[in-house]
């Protein structure tokens, strides 16, 4: 039992309200008895009837709220009362409201029931600080106070925007412990907070035990694994979705297009594309915005144009995602004419609009433009900087070759540089042979992030440019001894119903001989062309025909070979590479769209690759 409160909380109370109600409602009121502040005990039940009642009809916004509030102090409903508090705790939790006002009444309810602290926790959940949800159920646990069956999906819930697994796992355990861990709406719950936290394997381990299985929970677990880097997992997941006769709706069609735009897969996007349309889904904002940012990630940037020209509905979601696809595929100019465009139809800029300008300016060589750019986000726009805006700047100046600027321009930040910008310097000075600056970035790294295998990649690289083999080897040898691994390149094509993946020298495909039949038919018509293999880079101090041979073994060479085998001529050729594309087989590519007449489209770690006739879309500066 809580104490009883003093009476200036009523006063408190009385001055944070609005004390004037709507005419019907004052009207409504003036018909009750006449009830002073301090009513009869016996017409309180009364009172609170009504204004309960007026809670649910009336009070459509928080001013409404607070008017019928007010009247019910003024005359004379207690604080403490259960009934009141709860719907009014419910009302303000559905308004969004601030969670302080329910606080505030919540703190004066004598022995609250299990309704309001679920709706309390959930209110928490739902807020900016979903933390204090976890914080209040554990004060339930203190007061014996038993959950119930709303309990654990608001909980989880904010566990979920937390991503904090090993409060969920707790509670998973709780949920069984008390028998609830069966119920459908607590193992979605489950689901959802597993996928949320990144453990999309436990979400599906936990979809696997359900066995009423309702479209939010496929949701659930496909975007789970659609958001964890696990696309195919997620595509199979939807396959069997349709086959056990769930239909899908706008959700599962955004994870679904997630999952095509991460895998490259374009031509099973446009088949998701055409059951949009087919279950009246086009209208969909959110839908159309995955839709864009779907062929702006395969290479299809003009129809990335379209879906966004045919949208009802833009919001600056939009926008920006047209811009940074068109700045990612090369097109900086076309990127920065959108911008302009979206300043006079009215609409602000968001900080990862600015991102993509940025990214534009750099991918470009507009480092004027650029510097130009981030000025005008900081003093007209009132937008911050964060390190990813550090970030695009001095990739903007290294780029450009203005390495040296780069370093200087770091020392200068008013942010600590992360790994990611030393990386940035460092991928510079590889490019433009700075090998002073790039063991300075390399130190840095070697504090960050001491076991990030691209690092030594880089620095190896670096050494063999200039040809200090023996530092080339120490790298290799500093890699074995500390057991970092590089990270295996692979490329993805898309073929038929079928995404295939590629790594460098893999023979594991059927068409094998075939295909290495068909590289060397490539590097023998290449040489035709005068096509010399760009060794320089090649991580060892071996003869130049072994070198060569290593080349023409990238995992890109044999997607496209793969591809020039299975497709008639003429066709496109997409391919997605999770490493940035080397100096040789940008070179080579070149040749073969050429040579090939075939347009082909390599979206690399950093950017797509426009090939056709001899030539790419980025100018041969990435």
């Amino acid at each position: 039992m809580q104490a009883k409160r003093p009476s200036f909380v009523r006063s408190s109370l009385l001055h944070y309200l609005t004390p004037t109600l709507p005419h019907k409602t004052r009207a409504h009121f003036s018909s009750l008895p006449n009830l002073r502040p301090t009513c009869p005990e016996s017409a309180v039940p009364y009172l609170v009837k009504k204004c309960i009642a007026h809670l649910q009809l009336c009070a459509s916004s928080i001013f409404k709220l607070k008017q019928i509030h007010a009247f019910s102090i003024r005359h004379g409903v207690p604080l403490s009362n259960l009934d009141m508090g709860k719907h009014l705790i419910f009302t303000i939790v559905s308004l969004l409201a601030p969670m302080s006002y329910a606080q505030l009444i919540f703190s004066q309810i004598q022995d609250p029931n299990i309704f309001t602290w679920n709706t309390m926790i959930r209110g928490y959940a739902e807020s900016e600080n979903p933390r204090l949800a976890i914080e209040l159920y554990r004060q339930m646990h203190v007061s014996s106070i038993e959950p119930d069956t709303h309990t654990y999906p608001f909980l989880l819930k904010a566990v979920a925007k937390l991503t904090a697994i090993r409060e969920g796992e707790n509670i998973h355990s709780i949920s069984i412990r008390n028998g609830f861990e069966s119920l459908v709406f607590v193992q979605n719950s489950l689901v959802h907070m597993y996928a949320a936290c990144g453990h999309a394997e436990s979400a599906h381990k936990m979809f696997d035990l359900m066995l009423d299985r309702d479209l939010v929970a496929w949701n659930s677990v496909i975007n789970g694994f659609a958001l964890n880097g696990m696309p195919n997992e997620a595509l199979t997941l939807f396959r069997e979705m349709g086959l056990g006769g769930v239909q899908p709706d706008g959700f599962t069609m955004v994870s679904l297009l997630s999952a095509c735009a991460e895998l490259g897969a374009l031509a099973l996007g446009r088949r998701a594309h055409a059951y949009i349309l087919k279950i009246g889904l086009s209208a969909n904002m959110h839908v159309n915005n995955a839709l864009l940012d779907l062929y702006a990630k395969c290479g299809s940037i003009r129809e990335a144009q379209k879906v966004f020209d045919e949208m009802e509905d833009k919001n600056v979601v939009s926008w920006t995602s047209l811009i940074v696809g068109l700045a990612v595929n090369g097109f900086g100019k076309e990127a920065l004419q959108l911008f302009k465009e979206l300043e006079r139809e009215g609409l602000v800029p968001s900080e990862i609009t600015f991102v993509g300008v940025l990214y534009a300016c750099s991918h470009c060589g507009m480092v004027d433009e650029g510097f130009n750019y981030f000025k005008r986000m900081k003093d007209e726009y009132g937008i911050v900087p964060r390190i990813e805006h550090y970030g695009c700047m001095v990739d903007l100046l290294g780029r450009s070759g203005k390495v040296k600027e780069a370093y200087e321009y770091i020392q200068n930040m008013p942010l600590q540089p992360n790994s990611v910008v030393w990386r940035t310097l460092l991928g510079a000075c590889t490019i433009h042979g700075h090998l002073a600056l790039g063991e300075i970035a390399r130190a840095q790294l070697l504090q960050l992030e001491p076991r990030h295998s691209g690092d030594y990649v880089l620095l190896s690289n670096l050494y063999a440019a200039e040809r200090h083999w023996s530092d080339v080897q120490k790298v290799r040898r500093i890699m074995l001894t500390d057991g970092v691994r590089k990270t295996p390149g692979y490329s993805l094509v898309e073929l038929g119903n079928c995404v295939y993946e590629f790594t460098m020298g893999d023979i594991s495909h059927p068409q094998s001989k075939d295909i290495y039949s068909m590289l060397a038919e490539i590097t023998k018509l290449l040489k035709l062309e005068g096509y010399v293999p760009h060794t320089t880079n090649v991580l060892a101090d071996i003869e130049e025909e072994e070198k060569e041979n290593a080349l023409s073994y990238h995992s890109e060479k044999i997607a496209i070979a793969f591809m020039l085998i299975n497709t008639i001529p003429g066709t496109p050729i997409r391919v997605v590479k999770n490493l940035r594309a080397c100096a040789d087989c940008h070179l080579a590519i070149k040749l073969i769209s050429k040579v090939f007449k075939r347009e082909i489209v390599v979206r690399d770690r950093s950017r797509f690759h426009h090939f056709r006739d001899g030539s790419c879309s980025c100018g041969d500066y990435w």
